[in-house]
């Protein structure tokens, strides 16, 4: 048997592995995974239990890792999620032709190729539904293709400078350095201007109204956040404005959620989000959350306040907001016209207008949202 190390195939295969993990949110950085592979050219990498535990022992942090580790290795491995917390049986019974390095190259035989066919059919389908018309199974992968949503925050520039190998002459610092070598002439020194992620902010409506959509929401905002710890902030609004940054810092989706849920005394309640608008601008928003930063407001526009104040709120913010994002899941159905007062009165202050009302929408709006590439890891689509 070859050592994964020195076989490409095997090596490739195990990477791939280690990159979905780190998509889910999982601490596999480099030195863990090659951990990974030395432990793995010491085993039987046909065989899953030794496969399994030799991940388990390098690539997880703790025991608050397990859950998705175990989600993600049945899922990568066999293409669909287990209930046993150790695969049980040889390798054999998991793709075993991606992994035998005896075993013959070519395409995959027709009825695994009709299977993987299968299986993204059955994802693109589920990406079109409309969130509010899953069943419970479909509502349960939704959810867990959110958790596996890979997020990157595009960088942008900033006004401060710092030294830099090429970029604007650096004319302070090469003449200091031109003085201290006693006036004889040195290289030519540079700065350029750094980078750094826009903060991004999202307002959730946890009302009735969109009982529906708002867990996907919710699970969409602590993808963001997984992307960008320290530059994204989430409030739920409904009858009262809550703050859900920290629960949303958990690394695992399903705590995240339950922390989420616990911090929320409004659920399934009224709406009152020009009144909840005001209460953030004046807190957090004014004072520099929102300054410059990119503002999600995912709500149906259902108002039972002033419509009026929701209108006024919403110029305030996007003054102060770099890109305000609205997105209301009933812009998808047919014939669609803003006619809830709170929606006509916000949508001349809002950048842009999208809807969110599926899996492939949520997609498109977290793209929208993090300025970068953004989807679902190839291993799990």
């Amino acid at each position: 048997m070859r050592s994964p190390a020195t076989d490409p195939d095997v090596t490739a295969v195990m990477l791939g592995f280690v990159r979905a993990l780190r998509a889910a949110g999982l601490p596999a950085d480099t030195a863990r995974a090659q951990a990974f592979l030395r432990a793995l050219g010491t085993l039987d990498v046909t065989d899953a239990t030794d496969a399994y535990w030799a991940g388990r022992l390098t690539l997880c942090a703790g025991a608050a890792d397990l859950p998705a580790y175990d989600a993600c290795f049945a899922y990568y491995f066999a293409g669909a999620p287990r209930r046993h917390p150790v695969p049980p049986g040889p390798m054999e019974a998991v793709r075993a032709p991606m992994w035998r390095p005896e075993a013959p190259k070519g395409p995959p035989p027709a009825r695994e190729e009709a299977e993987q066919a299968s299986a993204a059919s059955d994802v693109d389908v589920l990406r079109a539904k409309d969130l509010a018309t899953l069943d419970p199974a479909e509502r349960a992968e939704v959810a867990r293709l959110l958790a596996l949503l890979a997020t990157r925050r595009e960088q942008r520039r900033t006004h401060r400078m710092t030294p830099a190998a090429r970029g604007r002459l650096d004319y302070a610092r090469t003449i200091r350095a031109t003085l201290r070598s006693g006036g004889e002439p040195v290289r030519l020194l540079h700065r350029s201007r750094t980078t750094r992620p826009r903060r991004v902010v999202l307002l959730i409506d946890v009302s009735g109204s969109m009982a529906p959509y708002a867990d996907a929401l919710l699970r969409l905002a602590h993808a963001v956040t997984r992307g960008d710890i320290r530059n994204t902030e989430t409030f739920s609004v409904g009858t009262r404005l809550t703050r859900l940054t920290s629960a949303l810092r958990n690394r695992h989706a399903d705590a995240a959620m339950a922390a989420a849920g616990a911090a929320i005394p409004d659920w399934s309640g009224g709406t009152r989000l020009g009144a909840e608008l005001k209460e953030f601008l004046d807190l957090h928003g004014q004072r520099g959350m929102a300054r410059g930063a990119l503002v999600v407001v995912a709500s149906d526009g259902w108002e039972r306040g002033d419509a009026a104040l929701l209108g006024d709120q919403m110029a305030r913010l996007a003054r102060l907001a770099h890109r305000v994002i609205w997105a209301n899941p009933h812009k998808a159905q047919p014939g669609y016209a803003p006619l809830a007062a709170g929606m006509a009165a916000a949508l001349p202050h809002v950048d842009d207008f999208v809807s969110g009302h599926s899996l492939g929408a949520l997609e498109e709006l977290a793209t929208a949202v993090t300025g970068a590439r953004t989807g679902i890891g190839g291993a799990y689509a």
